[in-house]
């Protein structure tokens, strides 16, 4: 069977999601999006510009592991940072140790916060820490939100950006507020900052001013960063000591993670510096879709925020999820270009409404509005068709 011959078995939804990933022109191209060679091929190339591959390969943390810890601490004004495998494991960490610090289990955070969406309920499966909603806004809670809490509690964790309601920021003086608001109740302050590399524009601060306001910060490698996988913890150099103590306990003590630690170390050089540009032209993209819609007639659409706050951001439409998904691939196909690379899901309420998320990075930095409008034109005419 030749390259070129299809794939008899291949089902719809796969043939869909094939295309999506081999689109020619797209905003953003993923690593799950890309072959295993090619993954393997950057890395190989790249990693001699960020580490000294003539040294030996890290044992259970030490290596090229601490040398992306200490960069980590020193980007976000820390003391210490420890390396996690994953961002789900640093955070279960981190708040148990807070609640043992403070004799107060209770974590006060938004109701679709990671830990309650996306974490299979580890809070209460293995750390019996207990969840109470900071608010049930769509929003970042407020400090009057925080002060009025009716029982103490020992953690405030705030997502930036809060991914479920449109990767949402507060304003700067929201944060200081609100962060402000938790220490008056002799609670400590973490920031679940899996993309806090995106946030740096719309607070017009740095990462280290951003963090200053949080006792720890969680980050990601592999979001915004596209490293391979892994986190990494910040904070008070007395309190990641222990929280080392217990990612062993919990089975994250990994003999050997230089492939991780180097995709990082990449990431932090080549994404990093460009996110601000990532950022500006999510806005702009943000803006042209909204003319598309508006050309192509669509009856009621939204793309939330308006204004992205950050590189990633919303768009809801009023069609069946697989009407969209289809189109989307069709178009791939047909003209080698989509802008709704990702799936499109029915979250059910409001019923009839279907959602995606639009991410821009480097790749959609080569589209320009008119070109953006002009897709999302002739995507809206292929669900119709």
């Amino acid at each position: 069977m030749s390259d070129d011959t299809p794939d008899i078995t291949e089902n719809p939804a796969e043939r869909n999601m094939r295309l999506l990933r081999e689109a020619k022109k797209v905003l953003a191209r993923p690593s799950a999006t890309v072959t295993l060679r090619e993954r393997l091929t950057f890395l190989a190339e790249e990693s001699g510009s960020v580490y000294d591959l003539s040294s030996p390969p890290d044992v259970y943390g030490d290596g090229v592991v601490a040398v992306l810890e200490k960069r980590v601490a020193d980007l976000l004004g820390k003391e210490d940072a420890a390396f996690f495998p994953t961002g789900t494991m640093a955070q279960q960490v981190a708040l148990h140790c807070w609640a043992q610090r403070t004799g107060n289990r209770r974590v006060a955070l938004h109701p679709v916060s990671h830990p309650e969406v996306f974490e299979a309920d580890a809070f209460r499966m293995l750390t019996d820490l207990r969840p109470m909603k900071a608010t049930v806004a769509p929003r970042h809670p407020t400090a009057e939100e925080i002060r009025a809490l009716p029982e103490a509690f020992g953690a405030l964790m705030l997502e930036l950006p809060l991914r479920d309601t449109g990767y949402l920021l507060p304003t700067w003086d929201e944060l200081v507020d609100v962060t402000g608001a938790a220490r008056e109740r002799n609670a400590i302050v973490h920031f679940d900052g899996a993309r806090l590399w995106d946030c740096t524009t719309h607070f017009e601060r740095s990462l280290a001013q951003i963090a200053e306001l949080a006792d720890s910060v969680y980050v990601s490698f592999y979001k915004s960063l596209d490293g391979l996988s892994g986190a990494a913890l910040a904070g008070p150099a007395d309190f990641i000591r222990e929280t080392r103590v217990w990612r062993h306990r919990y089975g994250g003590k990994v003999f050997q993670q230089f492939p991780a630690a180097l995709s990082a170390l990449i990431g932090l050089d080549r994404e990093l510096p460009r996110i601000p540009a990532y950022v500006a032209q999510a806005r702009v993209v943000a803006a042209a879709m909204t003319d598309g819609f508006r050309e192509a007639g669509v009856p009621w659409f939204k793309v939330h925020p308006e204004a992205p706050h950050t590189l990633q951001f919303q768009v809801w439409l009023p069609y069946p999820a697989e009407a969209l998904v289809n189109a989307a691939a069709g178009q791939a196909e047909d003209t080698g270009a989509t802008v709704f690379q990702l799936p499109w899901w029915e979250p059910g309420i409001p019923p009839g409404i279907s959602q995606t998320e639009v991410t821009v990075t480097s790749a959609g930095l080569e589209w320009t509005p008119a070109e953006v409008r002009d897709c999302v034109v002739d995507f809206v005419r292929r669900i119709e068709d």
